[in-house]
Order: structure tokens, then C-alpha cells, then sequence
């Protein structure tokens, strides 16, 4: 053992063998003389293959010339590359990117004789950082047009809302849909922070999502615009609520976390099934909805377990969102509200509160929406004067759909 563990060729033979970075050695034309099994684990070639080959027979000519000019500076300076980023285009169009170290590889007398390098995978690293970057971009544009005329920017927020909702089955006059949505928004000044949306997601499924951003004003409202666009892709790609509010803080973190700048954002996200009844829905640091139950003509908390609300987005790295399941009833309603609903303060300091709130909603079981919502808010409004954005989205849940 102590013989092996005293031979470089052992050694080499083992870091080659294990390494899981991409080892290789060239000559000083740049082609390959020695490369270990990751690098030919990322071509998908055999070392047969790679051995006397350069990288315009592997790659786009784009990429192999550019490491061809770097190499070639390599063997005329005799200085490295520490830790460069390259872009590796692939014949078929692929496109990966490596963290790539490359040295002068040099003969006992000292002439270089050739290159080595050391190429580490961070496509998923640098994609991530391509996609902050894109939307970091689009919410500094959106910020430089709507700083020019905020009276311009309050109608474009306007457009952020629903202007129609989704009707069950698809094609039915509104006024037939087994299932009834609608939306309240009193923003406390031209702009705001609250966003919802009621998008469709299938024949049968439906997705209501709304979000309050810290704050209020243009800041906030800014914060809005990113979200909304952020929730047209990422409902396409992930149903299940506690997965999308996932991939929001996920997409949001690098972006509302600069060090100049500090969001966060609560939301809640929940999808009906038209067919079955079923709710599912997951929270990320967001009041807790209220349940009007149609047989006991009463309202409460759509769930009680504390527990089940998640920190808000853009609070933590990695955060995971639980799921909720509930099966509502004919006649049922979920509402969701932002935080202003109850936390408006009066002049002595004391706040509506989630008691009043309630109590106000038990008042109101059994009334339609439509009264439901300006009636709610304006039990608030008697209490205390809104210094808050109001929004207020939900479904009643007419009858099962054939």
C-alpha cells in the first residue's frame, strides 16, 4: 500500500479515474493528449475518440475558438487562466457552462510543452443567475417607466387584476358556472402592493393566487409587476400549491434580497377542482382564509393548524410550502384577503383584529360575494380609517360539475 500511495502514476491514475470535475491535457496545438473519465462522461465519447481531436471537433465553433485563443496565449505567455466562466456550445445546439482553470503544461527543462486545465459544471448554477439577471432587468425597466408618470403606472396595475374569471364548464354563459369567482382591490393610494389573479388551469381545475408585497407605493407596486409575471409561467409548470409557492420564493429570493434592497412577499395559493370539490392550497406567511360553510349557514378559519402557514417569499432559501386539503360543500365559499382587512388601527391604537374580522364574516354567511366583500371592508373603514391596501379574492362553490 505505502509503495502505491508513493507512485504518481497510482495517484494519477485515481484522480483521473475519480475526479468528478473534467481533467485534460493538451499539446500545444491544442489538441487533446489525455482526458480522465468525467470529461468523457460530459462528451458521451470514449477516450479513443477524444485523444488527438481539439475542440472544433467537439464543440461550436464559437466556443472551440475562444479556447483555442486562450490556450494558445497560455503556451505563448506561460500564464494561466484561474477560474474563468465558459460557454460551451455543443454541435446540436446545447448549450452548458463550466468554471474552467487552465495552466501551462511544462516539460522537465521547463518548456511548455502544452496545456492542462480543470473544467467544473455550472449550467444549473449560471442559469439560475442568467434568469435573476433577466428579471432583475425587466423590473428595472418596469421601475423607469412607471418613476415617469405614477398616474400612468396606477392604470397599468389596474390591468394586473382580472377582467374576466374563468367559467365552468368551459364555454358556459357565466351565469351558469358551477363555480362563481370575484375580486375586491382598494389600493390606500394610486398604486400598491396587493396582486391576485384567477387563471384556469385545466377543464376542471382553477387557481386563485394572491400576494400582498411589503410596503406600499411605487415600491411595492413594482414588486407586484415582477410577481405577475412571474405567476403566468410558473403556474403553467407546477399544480400543486406548496410546490408553486416553492418555485415563486425560489425565483424571487436573488432578485428581492440585493443588498441595497430589502421585499419580501406574502401570498396564497390555492386550486379548485370544479369536478370533485377538491381545495388545495398552501400559504406563505399570508392571513388565513375564511370559510363560509353553506349547511351551517356560519363562517371560520379555512384551517386552524398555524402550522400550516410557511414563511413569506423571499424570507428564506430553500423554503419548503405544505399543502392543504379540503373538500368544500355546494353553496360554499373560500375568501382570501390581504392583511389590511383587519390591521387598520384606531386613534387609540387599537387594531380591527382577526376576532372582528370573523365576527363580521359569521355576520355575513350566506350573503353573495358581491356584498360580501365591500361589506367586510367597510366594517374596517367604521373602525379605523385605511391606511392599508384592501384586496380580497374568492370562489363560492355553486354545485359539482357534470
Amino acid at each position: 500500500m505505502s509503495d502505491n500511495l508513493n507512485s504518481t502514476g497510482f495517484l494519477l491514475k485515481n484522480l483521473m479515474e475519480n475526479m468528478t470535475d473534467n481533467i485534460y491535457f493538451k499539446d500545444t496545438q491544442s489538441r487533446f493528449i489525455m482526458v480522465n473519465k468525467a470529461f468523457c462522461d460530459w462528451t458521451g465519447l470514449s477516450p479513443d475518440h477524444v485523444i488527438g481531436q481539439t475542440d472544433f471537433d467537439l464543440f461550436a465553433s464559437a466556443h472551440a475558438q475562444q479556447a483555442f485563443d486562450d490556450e494558445q496565449r497560455i503556451v505563448a505567455s506561460g500564464k494561466p487562466m484561474i477560474g474563468i466562466e465558459e460557454k460551451e456550445t455543443w454541435p446540436d445546439g446545447r448549450v452548458t457552462w463550466v468554471s474552467t482553470t487552465k495552466m501551462p503544461l511544462k516539460s522537465s527543462d521547463g518548456e511548455t510543452i502544452g496545456t492542462f486545465g480543470v473544467s467544473r459544471d455550472i449550467t444549473d448554477h449560471k442559469e439560475a443567475e442568467l434568469q435573476a439577471a433577466r428579471y432583475a432587468e425587466q423590473i428595472r425597466c418596469i421601475k423607469e417607466r412607471m418613476e415617469e408618470d405614477v398616474r400612468m403606472a396606477a392604470e397599468l396595475q389596474k390591468t394586473f387584476f382580472p377582467r374576466t374569471y374563468p367559467v365552468f364548464p368551459e364555454g358556459a354563459p357565466p351565469e351558469e358556472s358551477v363555480v362563481h369567482f370575484l375580486h375586491y382591490y382598494h389600493p390606500s393610494g394610486m398604486v400598491s402592493g396587493d396582486f391576485c389573479t384567477i387563471r384556469r388551469l385545466s377543464a376542471t381545475e382553477s387557481g386563485i393566487f394572491l400576494c400582498d408585497v411589503m410596503g406600499h407605493g411605487v415600491r411595492a407596486a413594482l414588486g407586484t409587476a415582477l410577481i405577475c409575471a412571474m405567476v403566468e409561467e410558473v403556474s403553467s409548470q407546477e399544480k400543486d400549491p406548496g410546490g408553486f409557492l416553492g418555485r415563486m420564493n425560489e425565483l424571487l429570493l436573488p432578485i428581492l434580497r440585493q443588498e441595497d434592497t430589502f421585499l419580501y412577499a406574502t401570498a396564497c395559493y390555492m386550486v379548485f377542482d370544479a369536478a370533485t370539490g377538491q381545495l388545495r392550497l398552501a400559504n406563505a406567511g399570508h392571513p388565513v382564509p375564511l370559510h363560509f360553510q353553506a349547511a351551517e349557514k356560519t363562517a371560520d378559519w379555512l384551517f386552524g393548524d398555524d402550522t400550516l402557514r410557511g414563511p413569506a417569499l423571499a424570507i428564506a432559501e430553500g423554503a419548503v410550502f405544505e399543502t392543504a386539503e379540503k373538500t368544500l360543500l355546494p353553496g360554499d365559499a373560500v375568501v382570501l384577503y390581504t392583511d389590511g382587512l383587519y390591521e387598520a388601527e384606531n386613534d387609540a391604537g387599537e387594531e380591527f383584529g382577526e376576532a372582528r374580522l370573523l365576527a363580521a364574516a359569521q355576520r355575513l354567511a350566506g350573503e353573495r360575494l358581491e356584498d360580501v366583500f365591500p361589506t367586510l371592508a367597510d366594517e374596517t373603514a367604521r373602525f379605523a380609517a385605511l391606511n392599508d391596501d384592501i384586496c380580497l379574492v374568492g370562489l363560492r362553490y355553486k354545485r359539482p360539475m357534470a
